[in-house]
């Protein structure tokens, strides 16, 4: 057994890796964090992310009280419904989501940068920026060095790859462990929330996670994100005097750009977009998802046109190939960096949580003299990849996140197009079957270890 504490290098400020370092430095364990944009603001747009029971279970579990307390504050109205829309905006299902007065059994709408400035908090003395990861060493006294692009190196004795989908970690590490298109695409949209775009949504949409089942192999999804501040960053009127002074002590807001909008995603097979989409950007981005929801309802369309050029982003879905298990060693890996998953399920972000509390809890016990280092990775692994790469499957078979589905066929997808609107039609109207598919979405999205 180790006679000190292991210090832990953990490559990547993303939000698993976040979560882990504040973990550790809560058990009283070293630890230090690099990343490789060179500011606390780069790297991410307010996208929304969905943070259900597992995330905020983990969250709590490893993040100071008060600033847990925050992260509650800061998280958009939680959404009243979950909704099936046709591209004409008819409701095809609609299901009545619990509200939000738990603070972790629910689910929550979190923009991904404020979450990042929420897990940035009182870690300045942890996290260095501008630090680009090349390889690293494992050294026979134990310890691991990292090397950086800019000459410096750091030795702890465990590195933590949390550099997401293109972990140059995993490349070194696991080279075999690779990723693959999933065959679809998405251009992801955020429209200013005003009077007026407000206005084109019905309510039960405004006030929900709509997932718009189109014809012709066009799917989207919506969500509106409403904070408590304006688009000053001034609080508005009527917060909860709890939150109000949370908020105002809180120095992240001074760094977070993410004002109320609307997120509109929308997505196909690859095969629908021009071979150039990945490079293109601003107007022409948003000119593209216009053209391609010709069919759309006008009020759909209008948010598309009016969205925030540069705000709109290609993105092209990628999956994790499962990997046989592997010898532990003083170098792992958590979230995307081994286990990527496309949006089928929501649950990347949860999932890349669950391990940060998981492999946390392990390295307490090594901490604490009750396993070697080396074991607390073992078992960390050993319960990771299964619960990680099942994810992984599930959201390749969701929501026509992969390329090949049905639903892009051209014959055949329009009877699976009937059979997904069918099948949620169905469920919605039988209170029984409503009941279930809400108690199901809670149970899978609060899954324990």
């Amino acid at each position: 057994m180790s006679s000190r504490p292991p210090h832990v290098l953990i490559i990547g400020a993303g939000t698993g890796g976040l979560c882990l370092a504040h973990g550790l430095r809560r058990a009283g364990i070293s630890v230090a964090v690099y990343e490789r944009y060179r500011t606390r603001g780069e790297g991410l747009l307010g996208y929304r992310v969905g943070i259900g029971p597992t995330g905020s279970r983990a969250l709590r579990e490893c993040l100071p009280p008060a600033l847990f307390d925050v992260y509650l504050a800061t998280c958009a109205r939680s959404p009243r419904y979950f909704n099936v829309i046709t591209q004409g905006m008819r409701r095809t299902a609609s299901f009545t989501l619990r509200p939000d007065t738990d603070p972790v059994n629910t689910e929550r709408s979190v923009a991904r940068m404020t979450l990042r400035q929420v897990l940035l908090t009182g870690m300045e003395d942890v996290v260095h920026f501008d630090k680009t990861f090349t390889r690293y060493d494992q050294r026979d006294d134990g310890t691991v060095t990292a090397h950086f692009a800019d000459g410096s190196t750091a030795t702890g004795d465990l590195l933590v790859a949390a550099d997401g989908t293109h972990s140059a970690v995993r490349r070194q590490y696991l080279p075999h462990a690779v990723t693959r298109d999933a065959g679809t695409i998405n251009i992801a949209t955020r429209i200013p929330l005003t009077p007026h775009t407000r206005g084109l949504l019905p309510e039960r949409i405004e006030q929900g996670i709509s997932l718009i089942f189109g014809t012709g192999g066009m799917m989207g999804v919506l969500h509106v994100m409403e904070f408590k501040w304006d688009r000053d960053g001034s609080l508005k009127p009527g917060v909860d005097p709890a939150d109000a002074e949370l908020l105002r002590g809180w120095p992240g807001l001074r760094h977070d750009n993410t004002r109320d909008n609307i997120n509109l995603v929308v997505w196909s097979t690859a095969r629908r977009f021009p071979a150039d989409v990945m490079e293109r950007r601003g107007e022409e981005l948003i000119l593209l998802a216009l053209r391609l929801t010709r069919n759309w309802h006008p009020n759909l369309r209008e948010l598309l046109a009016r969205g925030d050029p540069d705000s709109a982003l290609p993105i092209k879905v990628a999956t994790s190939e499962p990997v046989p298990p592997w010898k532990s060693s003083t170098v792992t890996l958590l979230g995307d960096a081994i286990h990527t998953m496309t949006p089928g399920r929501g649950v990347g972000a949860n999932t890349a949580l669950r391990d940060a509390a998981l492999l946390c809890r392990q390295l307490r016990q090594a901490a604490t003299g009750d396993k070697t280092l080396l074991q607390a990775v073992a078992d960390y692994e050993a319960a990771m990849v299964p619960y990680g790469f099942a994810r992984v499957a599930d959201s390749l078979n969701r929501s026509g996140t992969n390329g090949d589905d049905r639903m892009y066929k051209p014959v055949v997808g329009r009877l699976a197009l009937l059979g997904a609107r069918g099948y949620f039609g169905v469920t919605s109207r039988v209170p029984r079957l409503a009941r279930r598919f809400v108690d199901d979405f809670y149970s899978y999205r609060g899954e324990e270890d």
